[in-house]
């Protein structure tokens, strides 16, 4: 087996990913964890990383570059987070952890704060440094959709404000424990739906939380469809966010980051509102900024 030369890691509250890279950032193999940050206590960490990438390690030590949950206060150890503006996280400005296994060298990336209004971020910050790496010239707004949206702004290089929207998750409450479960189905979508209740909450967003419960009503008395109800509430919510992030993408240049779909879905309910973006994925992105992050490391230590 192929020694690694290092390890990218990227350790959610759900799940872990590690790539592991050898010489001249050849790509090994990518592998994979049910394991996150929710299941594990601080003392878990090491032996959970060290059971997927023990046949991977030689002799020496071999630097592990991760993001995420796990520099959480509930993670591994904590890495402070940079305050905003700022340039986006490195190897350099990266939380260096001491662990059992001398065989490994641990640094862990910051997250970024802002103070007012108070926001945080945990392992966006990574896509938007290797998005970064990629464009650095880029002037404008970066939209990374999930159970946590963030809305960044960028300028001269720096991560200078953003907004945190709960949307995805208000999603899965909604969807999976409010009244409007009943009446959503597994599969099927309606395009038409979702971009009118997109445009209904962009224009009335005061009306939204009335617009969710119709649904119901809809449901009920005008057989309103499993497939038209999951759209309008995916388009609500959307919507209401957009209407709130106004600030951030009316007139910018705008890249989404983020999983496919996902990102579709804002794509589309932005090009509505007359405003063109292009589509990254989370994921590449990701492993963009840790690769990044490993070679301002090894070009610190020379």
């Amino acid at each position: 087996m192929d020694q690694a030369e290092w390890f990218a890691v990227d350790w959610g509250t759900t799940h872990l990913r590690v790539w592991i890279f050898g010489p001249h950032e050849r790509l090994l193999t990518c592998l994979t964890s049910d394991k996150g940050m929710s299941k594990l206590k601080p003392h878990d960490f090491e032996p959970v990383l060290l059971d997927l990438i023990a046949s991977y390690l030689g002799q020496g030590v071999c630097p592990v570059i991760a993001c995420g949950m796990v520099g959480a206060r509930q993670g591994w150890a904590e890495a402070p987070y940079l305050s905003v503006p700022s340039l986006p996280p490195t190897g350099e400005t990266a939380f260096r952890v001491t662990a059992t296994d001398a065989r490994i060298d641990l640094h862990i990336l910051p997250g970024l704060s802002q103070k007012k209004p108070a926001d945080v971020m945990r392992g966006e910050e990574t896509q938007i440094a290797g998005y970064l790496s990629k464009d650095p010239n880029f002037f404008g707004t970066l939209c990374l959709p999930g159970t946590h949206t963030k809305w960044v702004q960028v300028s001269a290089k720096e991560i200078v404000s953003f907004r945190t929207f709960m949307t995805g998750e208000l999603f899965s409450l909604i969807s999976g424990h409010s009244v409007l479960r009943h009446g959503i189905g597994a599969g099927g979508w309606s395009e038409p739906d979702f971009l009118e209740a997109v445009d209904d909450a962009i224009t009335s967003p005061q009306q939204v939380t009335s617009r969710l419960f119709g649904l119901r009503a809809e449901g009920l008395i005008n057989d309103l469809s499993a497939e038209a109800t999951l759209a309008r509430l995916s388009g609500y919510l959307i919507g209401l966010e957009l209407a709130g992030a106004k600030p951030y993408w009316l007139g910018q240049d705008l890249v989404v980051i983020g999983a496919p779909n996902l990102s579709a879905l804002y794509a589309r309910a932005l090009a509505v509102q007359g405003l063109p973006s292009r589509v990254q994925s989370g994921d590449d992105m990701t492993l963009e900024g840790l690769k990044a992050a490993y070679r301002a490391l090894k070009e610190a230590r020379g």
